[in-house]
């Protein structure tokens, strides 16, 4: 049986019934992550105004599904987009260290979409979002993600279509061969590239939207039976063989439905990229350990993986001197001089990028290549801190970062997490509310019901 065929007939047979309780209740947790990521970044990304003005000139702004945080109903295809990449904007969604992935981004918001036209239950997306991360997850590890990098790629995005893809099959109930269509279609739409890294563009966070519009069109290209191209998984020119240079194709499937890649995701408890929370983590453990002012360090040194060296630590002079949100948040300077300088690194530490102190402090910190980290790659996304202040010297090395699988967030961190982003933007109750029903969601007999009361309390007002 091929790859793709094995990865459609999960897909399509996959329902709530056959996932393990665990599963199920993280899957929940993720999706909790997600809507509240979209609901900020609604009212507060900085991409967002440029975005739903496009969304409007397209003809995508007229329909009757919904984005988060908003009154104004959209076309299918547009309320993807919008959600997907206000999942994405605030950079502070779910992470597969392995297969460096944020799969929730492209793939939730395609399911739930998928679900207003059909009027599926709460279980049944559960189901979707679930076939959905298992997909591009896999997709991300049989590359692998590291080769992929290499390349320029940005494997949310290009494994995300897919993904999204697999959800949205699901939800309208394709049957294998369908499903295999519109992995087929998802081809032919992958893409994704590092080169936002150039000057902070908003790509990264648009070609991850993308992605998830993308593979809702091709399950709805594949539901009215549009033929995609067959073996688009492992073919010849299919995606592993034109996107890596030895990719591991059986890696796809190797214990599908019985190991559950969910399960390896990691919620982020800081707004950046991931590769920088194992060095936050130190640096506000460093802190509170040893109450030095940051106006007594000398140095400070984050030794990092090469692939987390790519995204926050080169090249020096830009890490250092970051021009907006996204150069920030992949500077491995900025969030650590964030972290020693405040205790924390939050949504709100952005507002602080211009602070002559915090400028200052960046422009002692260094980041390296360590080998003590690189050989924790891809398995943990590690960071070592070394600090020089007042003549003595602080080490501390983290290989598992806060909100990974082995140090997840509890219920109680999570929901604050959520109320966080989304109360001040839905209100305190409408907040508490959605966060309610989300956790409830194997209940509701109609998932639409996510979107409703979710207006920002200023519309309302």
């Amino acid at each position: 049986m091929s790859i793709t065929k094995h990865l459609s007939e999960f897909t399509s047979e996959l329902s709530y019934s056959g996932l393990p309780q665990e599963v199920a209740t993280r899957c929940k947790f993720l999706i909790l992550d997600c809507i509240g990521n979209a609901v900020r970044a609604r009212a507060e990304a900085e991409s967002t105004s440029a975005l739903l003005s496009a969304v409007h000139v397209l003809g995508l702004a007229n329909g009757s599904a919904r984005v988060f945080a908003d009154e104004r109903g959209y076309a299918p295809a547009g309320a993807v987009l919008v959600n997907a990449t206000l999942a994405h904007s605030l950079d502070f969604d779910d992470t597969h260290a392995a297969a460096i992935v944020h799969a929730g981004a492209p793939v939730i918001p395609a399911a739930l979409a998928a679900a207003e036209i059909t009027g599926a239950s709460g279980a049944e997306v559960i189901a979707a979002v679930v076939a959905g991360y298992e997909v591009a997850l896999r997709l991300a590890l049989a590359l692998p993600a590291g080769a992929h990098y290499d390349r320029g790629f940005h494997p949310s995005a290009t494994c995300g279509v897919f993904g999204a893809a697999a959800a949205a099959a699901c939800i309208f109930g394709l049957s294998a061969e369908q499903t295999a269509s519109a992995f087929g279609i998802a081809l032919s739409q992958s893409s994704g590239s590092l080169q936002f890294l150039s000057n902070g563009a908003w790509t990264k966070r648009f070609q991850v939207g993308w992605a998830g519009m993308s593979g809702f069109v091709a399950a709805t290209l594949a539901r009215e039976n549009f033929i995609g191209a067959s073996y688009p998984i492992e073919g010849k020119h299919g995606f592993l063989n034109a996107y890596a240079p030895s990719p591991n194709p059986e890696r796809v499937i190797q214990n599908l439905g019985t190991d559950w890649e969910l399960m390896q995701m990691g919620v982020k408890p800081y707004p950046s990229c991931r590769w920088g929370h194992a060095g936050i983590d130190a640096a506000i453990a460093l802190r509170k350990e040893h109450d030095f002012r940051p106006e007594a360090i000398a140095s400070v040194t984050l030794g990092l993986s090469r692939a987390g060296m790519l995204l926050i630590g080169e090249p020096v002079a830009k890490k250092r001197n970051p021009e907006n949100i996204v150069d920030a948040q992949f500077s491995g300077p900025f969030v650590i001089a964030m972290a020693l300088t405040t205790g924390n690194m939050e949504w709100d530490s952005y507002k602080r990028l211009d602070d002559p102190a915090i400028r200052r402090l960046m422009s002692q910190i260094s980041c390296v290549n360590d080998p003590d980290i690189e050989v924790e790659f891809p398995a943990n996304m590690s960071g070592k801190l070394t600090i020089v202040a007042s003549g003595q010297t602080y080490t501390k090395k983290v290989i598992v970062p806060k909100g990974e699988p082995a140090h997840f967030l509890n219920a109680t961190e999570l929901q604050t997490k959520f109320m966080g982003l989304a109360a001040p933007v839905l209100g305190a109750s409408r907040a508490d509310g959605l966060a309610e029903t989300v956790l409830g969601l194997q209940r509701i007999k109609r998932a639409a019901m996510l979107f409703e009361n979710n207006i920002s309390a200023a519309t309302a007002a």
